[in-house]
């Protein structure tokens, strides 16, 4: 058994698509199945950077763009080590965003590329999965508390979607989109499915780097 790892999976999706319920669910299934696994958020909003950037998120300081996309950047960075040795250990990190966000987000103001918006993050640990939920923007707008956070409008999230979807094109991750408008329970069941296929895999596979260069 010495020398396997756990999976590194993230969830991805606009706003209010069910992200967090989904990755806190996925972890306690993980759990009772016996595997050790864990919870990360991006950003993580506990240090120093995450709380400049959380400050900006809730409209409570004005930043300059390219300024914010590498505080995101930095702050997944910051968590880099952390990752590795969690791992390493054995133990699945179910992760809440990650790089795509990044990319996604910043992509979808005027004037930034994709390519340059993924400079960055080149390097950091390539998730074993990348689970997408799908979901209309107006009905995601209809959510709880759409509109509290600074990049909740619904013109802007549809430009969001649009550069995921250039994102997938990347045949050198393995993205699953999945449909969040289903139930709750539904959309757990095949969270989980597509989870343990990737725990399978990670166990014999070290771990990748995002984007890395030839």
């Amino acid at each position: 058994m010495a020398g396997r790892r756990g999976a590194l999976i993230v969830l991805e999706g606009v706003d209010r698509a069910g992200k967090s319920t989904q990755s806190r669910r996925l972890v306690e299934a993980l759990r009772a199945e016996g595997h050790q696994a864990e919870l990360l958020r991006f950003p993580e909003r506990t240090t120093k950077i995450g709380q400049l950037i959380s400050s900006y998120l809730e409209k409570k300081n004005n930043l300059e763009d390219h300024t914010v996309h590498l505080l995101f950047s930095a702050n997944r960075w910051e968590q880099v080590p952390l990752i590795k040795e969690k791992l390493n250990q054995g133990v699945t990190l179910v992760v809440d965003r990650y790089a795509f966000s990044g990319v996604a987000f910043t992509s979808a103001k005027e004037n930034f590329s994709l390519e340059w918006c993924k400079q960055p993050d080149v390097g950091l640990p390539k998730p074993d999965l990348i689970l997408f939920l799908q979901l209309c923007i107006s009905e995601a707008a209809k959510r709880g508390d759409f509109g509290n956070e600074i990049y909740e409008d619904s013109s802007f999230q549809e430009k969001v979607l649009q550069s995921y979807y250039h994102l997938m094109k990347d045949k050198t991750l393995n993205w699953k989109v999945i449909d969040a408008s289903k139930n709750i329970e539904d959309l757990h069941d095949e969270i989980k499915s597509f989870a343990e296929e990737a725990l399978q895999q990670a166990q014999h596979t070290p771990i990748g780097e995002l984007w890395k260069k030839n």
